[in-house]
């Protein structure tokens, strides 16, 4: 009975359902740690004494190297093969947190983190590459919400995970608890996964292009991460804008140029490939930074601790994870377009209901901000996912996930970029100050109202641009031909 029922998990038209397994167990890590540390950072700064500068670029440095490397990340796995470099990428991931756990000092835990990013980097346009390489087109939509889902719980129970391990364990074990997911992960990528490359045409690893996209996103990523503390108008952050558009511009020329290019330009020719970017842009733009606004205003003004406050989008995350593989199965029979449309909408709504909370405020005051936002994010990730992959050949899996991962990071970056300088714009005292509650839920309150338009914006693009792409599938190509 046991050789039967491993003969069935082992059999051709179930190993890919292993693969999934494996891609989304190393997206889990990448994810949580996105969010996981943020409710630690006052037990770091007292454990290893850290400053508030220092401990600013602990949270700071990984995403810093994570944007910076997404998109030679994914050229490299469509060259070298997407599984190499997905088990590098969880390797380094994997070791740096076990070295984050162990820092002895600000320095090392900084560094650490550093290289965290880079491992998640490499990993991250992997899986993606991965699953459209290994589900066919019938099948994508669904893997995709699977993998939509893994990622948004993921980012949903950071905070309630990274809370218990602090208050009820250590700091540490945020990162110790890597080390054994990820050996499990790299075990299971050998046996699932199998290799895939861009075999298309020849191949080359272009150094121009990489150094001018990393040196581009670098500079462009940094001033988003610290054009609050500088000041939007101060020269280093406005230099830095300009460099990083220079680069940026310097890159696109190189890759119009390259015979063998390290993006192809020509994605973005396709309307569906290009509104996919833009919308995942802008609901990440929107959400991201009302996600992290949403935790701080629950903490510092409604006074609940980072454990209740972690457990208060709880209703949000289970939305996600139901709704996502649906919306990818959903994808596959009518398209992605007015879901998307239809999900950033009811995204809209639930920015609107979030902007009605004031310091009276309780959980069931939130709930329905927290259901109509879960229920729309539900229905945007996976098909905005699924449109842009669907758009993209097999081949170029790789450059496309990390365009798509990209446009993610720098749109959430951004989002919080943009909030802060909005809530801050309302807030002239300390937040020991009696008028801080106010004034705090006040720039709240118009971050909120900006993240709504962004996001109705989003949902018109969708709109506009997206449509069904039929692939053909492998038996079809071969009656064809």
């Amino acid at each position: 009975m046991k050789a039967r029922l491993l003969a069935v998990a082992l059999a051709p038209q179930n190993r890919k359902w292993w693969t999934l397994f494996a891609v989304s167990f190393g997206l889990f890590m990448i994810m949580l740690d996105n969010t996981v540390v943020n409710v630690a950072l006052p037990s770091m700064q007292r454990a290893l004494h850290i400053g508030s500068g220092e401990l600013e670029w602990v949270v700071v440095g990984y995403a810093l190297s994570f944007a910076t490397f997404m998109l030679t990340g994914g050229k490299l796995a469509d060259l070298f093969g997407r599984r190499l470099l997905f088990v590098i990428g969880l390797v380094i991931f994997t070791g740096s947190s076990l070295a984050c756990g162990l820092a002895p000092s600000a320095g090392f835990l900084i560094g650490a983190r550093v290289v965290q990013g880079l491992g998640a980097a490499i990993m991250n346009p992997a899986t993606l590459g991965i699953i459209t390489a290994t589900f066919p087109p019938r099948q994508r939509g669904t893997a995709i919400g699977i993998w939509a889902g893994t990622s948004a719980m993921a980012l949903a129970i950071g905070p309630l995970v990274g809370g218990v391990l602090t208050e009820k364990v250590n700091w540490s074990w945020i990162f110790f608890i890597n080390v054994p997911v990820g050996i499990v992960a790299v075990a299971t990528a050998f046996w699932a996964i199998d290799e895939s490359r861009d075999t298309s045409s020849e191949q080359r690893l272009d150094l121009p292009g990489l150094l001018t996209s990393a040196v581009g996103l670098f500079a462009l990523t940094y001033a988003l991460i610290e054009g609050n503390s500088y000041g939007w108008a101060s020269g280093r952050i406005l230099g830095l804008f300009g460099f990083a558009v220079v680069a940026l511009a310097v890159f696109v020329v190189l890759e119009l140029r390259q015979r063998l290019p390290m993006l192809d330009v020509s994605l973005f020719r396709n309307p569906t490939f290009a509104g996919a970017n833009v919308a995942m842009l802008l609901v990440t733009l929107a959400m991201f930074g009302i996600f992290f606004y949403n935790s701080l205003f629950i903490q510092n003004v409604l006074g609940y601790s980072a454990i209740q406050t972690g457990a208060i989008f709880l209703p949000m995350t289970v939305l996600i994870i139901f709704i996502a593989p649906r919306a990818g199965a959903l994808t596959d029979r009518i398209g992605a377009r007015w879901l998307i449309g239809g999900g950033l909408s009811l995204v809209s709504i639930s920015l609107v209901l979030f902007a009605q909370l004031d310091q009276q405020s309780d959980f069931w005051n939130i709930l329905p901000g927290l259901l109509v936002g879960g229920t729309g994010m539900g229905l945007t990730m996976t098909p905005v996912t699924a449109a842009a992959m669907s758009a993209v050949k097999v081949d170029k899996a790789g450059v496309g996930s990390a365009v798509l991962n990209s446009m993610r990071q720098i749109g959430g970056s951004l989002g919080i970029a943009i909030m802060g300088a909005v809530v801050a714009s309302e807030v002239h005292v300390g937040q020991h100050s009696p008028l801080f509650a106010g004034q705090f839920v006040g720039g709240y309150h118009h971050a909120l109202y900006v993240a709504c338009g962004i996001a109705a914006a989003g949902a018109l693009v969708a709109v506009v641009t997206v449509r069904k792409v039929r692939q053909v599938e492998p038996a079809e190509a071969a009656v064809a031909a």
